[in-house]
Order: structure tokens, then C-alpha cells, then sequence
């Protein structure tokens, strides 16, 4: 159910950054990545993230300020009955156009277990132009990515 709302909200504020970037004054993009199958290991008992997660990364802005930035995961199927992601955390990176990544977000670690981990991260006016990304982080590994190019 969470996963439908999630996903109706992604739609319609796709919808809305269509009709808004049409106009020239502002930008926004959202792209979700699989999150793919794997295990970890939490004080000694394995968990196992089973197939049907995708990792979401929103951002809103124009030029080089971006006004609104969320990351997170939506889960279905199996995957939401999981115990989710425990020890888990979301980075946010930008990088230039040689892809030399110059300010790291880095977000807290969360020691309880979640199907939907979610970030927001504050305005941010960035130097040059390049990518914003946002990375999943379980158990200090890093699992899933997904970035925006940030251009003229």
C-alpha cells in the first residue's frame, strides 16, 4: 500500500516537473535505480534484501541551486514483508564534470531496521556543474546509487 502512494506521489510530481520545466524557470528530475538482492550480516544473524526495491532520488532546483533533494526506498512483493534495511544511511554527493566528486553529504546511521529508508537533505548551491547523486549505504557498504547531471 505504501509502495502504491509512494509511487502515485513520484507520478504526479513527475506530471508536475514536466509542465514546470517546460516553462524554463525551474528543473527537477527523479529516476529510480533496482536495488539488487543481497545479504548482510547484524549482530551475527543474516539477513537477506530480496528482489522488488527500487531507490528513489528527487531533486528540485534551477542552474546550479537545488531547492529540494530526497532520496529513499520503496519496496513490493516479497520485499515488503521483509525486516528491510538495518544499520543502514543515505550520502549525498556532487561531483564536476570530470567527475571528481568535491561535497559529500553524509547522512546519520540508522541502527534500527526499515523497508523505507528516506532522507531529505537541505538547499544547496553548488559551485559548477557536473552531478548530484544519492547513495544507499547497509552496514557501511554502499548498495545502490542514483545520480542527476546538473547542466547549463
Amino acid at each position: 500500500m505504501q509502495f502504491a502512494s509512494r509511487l502515485t506521489t513520484a507520478l504526479v510530481v513527475a506530471g508536475a516537473l514536466v509542465l514546470t520545466a517546460s516553462t524554463g524557470a525551474h528543473a527537477g528530475a527523479i529516476g529510480s535505480t533496482p536495488v539488487r538482492t543481497f545479504d548482510y550480516s547484524v549482530g551475527g544473524v543474516t539477513m537477506k534484501v530480496p528482489t522488488g526495491c527500487m531507490f528513489t532520488h528527487i531533486i528540485r532546483g534551477s542552474g546550479k541551486k537545488i531547492t529540494y533533494q530526497n532520496a529513499g526506498v520503496d519496496c513490493g512483493f516479497v520485499a515488503a514483508v521483509s525486516s528491510g534495511f538495518c544499520n543502514w544511511r543515505i550520502d549525498f554527493t556532487y561531483a564536476d564534470t570530470n567527475n571528481r566528486t568535491y561535497r559529500t553529504s553524509r547522512g546519520r546511521t540508522h541502527s534500527e531496521c526499515k523497508i523505507d529508508p528516506m532522507r531529505n537533505n537541505s538547499p544547496q548551491r553548488l559551485p559548477r556543474y557536473g552531478k548530484a547523486c544519492a547513495h544507499l549505504f547497509v552496514s557501511g557498504v554502499r548498495r545502490v546509487s542514483q545520480c542527476h547531471h546538473i547542466t547549463k
